[in-house]
């Protein structure tokens, strides 16, 4: 994931969520603790983020539209899901994606 993917998962996020994500919000979602992680944040947003960040950047840019449901979540492609449950089902599975980036936040649901 490049600098420039992850402004871009920050926009898109804070679309799917209904309000702006600063780099300290991006900072508590990855689980950066301390004075410096937004800086640490904004860093990544040059250089890229490493390691286990991106995997779990991934897995919550889930919650918006723009990115695919990642093959081990997507169950809704299986045999045992009717057809046309499967927009139904991934659609609900977003929503819960959402609920859990704004609960990683600290806001209230909505």
């Amino acid at each position: 994931m490049t600098g420039s993917e992850l402004k871009q998962l920050r926009a898109d996020l804070a679309e799917a969520i209904g309000r702006p994500l600063s780099a300290a919000d991006m900072a508590r979602l990855c689980g950066l603790t301390g004075a410096n992680a937004a800086n640490t944040y904004r860093k990544w947003e040059v250089r890229g983020p490493s390691g286990p960040a991106v995997e779990f950047l991934r897995v919550l840019a889930m919650a918006s539209e723009r990115y695919p449901i990642l093959e081990k979540f997507d169950v809704f492609n299986g045999f045992t899901i009717d057809e046309e449950q499967r927009p139904a089902r991934r659609a609900a599975f977003r929503a819960s994606m959402r609920q859990e980036v704004l609960k990683r936040l600290g806001d209230p649901a909505p």
